[in-house]
């Protein structure tokens, strides 16, 4: 049984993935490093500072600490998430089933808690979930299971009980570590990568989402 569900953020409940390689694009340039899209799309559900740091070890640069290369992305990202997202379709009638069913809610995202909250505040969903937390509060991002471990624990649900609504790969991974059910709604370019059949449910838009599946989850074991 179902008994809580975790959504990510990026590319869940916005489709944000642009605004992050725009802005890891736009900054790692100033360090010397012309990060690609294609690059930027394999690091999806990593913690900006693991990214930071990956980039760092693949070609080290020494006029900015890692630090500072960290928050101007997330700056940079903030500020076009306050300009111009909205919601993916179905998010919002997809938060309004699980709360018909009574079902604690909860957020667990790679992002920053100040990434986050500006989102939550932006959609006007921050009373919405019950647990929020962030991968950077632990000493592992994804596909390390901590995040979605930690918040598990956090709403008091076993987490063989928890229902995880995915984009990434890695963040996939992450779900499917701690034994959580999946369902996987990755992005245009990774639609058909074979890697994310390891989802109980892959649907390429959350308007997918059925009383059928729903009904699915209850029943497996």
């Amino acid at each position: 049984m179902i008994d809580a569900v975790i959504f990510d953020m990026d590319g869940v409940l916005l489709d944000s993935e642009p605004f992050w390689q725009d802005a890891e694009m736009e900054i790692f340039q100033t360090v010397g490093i012309p990060l690609t899209r294609a690059q930027c799309i394999e690091l999806i559900g990593m913690p900006t500072r693991e990214i930071v740091e990956h980039c760092f070890r693949q070609k080290p640069w020494n006029h900015k600490s890692l630090d500072q290369v960290a928050s101007e992305i997330i700056l940079g990202v903030e500020d076009r998430i306050s300009r111009f997202a909205v919601p993916l379709d179905g998010v919002i009638p997809l938060l309004e089933f699980f709360k018909s069913k009574k079902l604690p809610i909860a957020l667990a995202s790679s992002s920053p808690m100040s990434l986050i909250q500006t989102v939550l505040k932006k959609f006007t969903l921050t009373d919405v979930f019950s647990v929020v937390h962030s991968a950077e509060s632990e000493e592992f991002g994804k596909p390390h299971p901590a995040v979605f471990l930690t918040t598990a624990k956090r709403l008091e649900v076993q987490p063989t009980h928890c229902l995880v609504i995915e984009d990434s790969f890695n963040g996939l991974l992450a779900a499917k570590s701690a034994r959580m059910k999946t369902i996987v709604v990755p992005m245009e370019a990774q639609r058909n990568d074979p890697r994310f059949n390891i989802a109980d449910i892959k649907v390429n838009s959350l308007t997918e989402f059925s009383t059928n599946h729903w009904n699915m989850f209850q029943s497996l074991t």
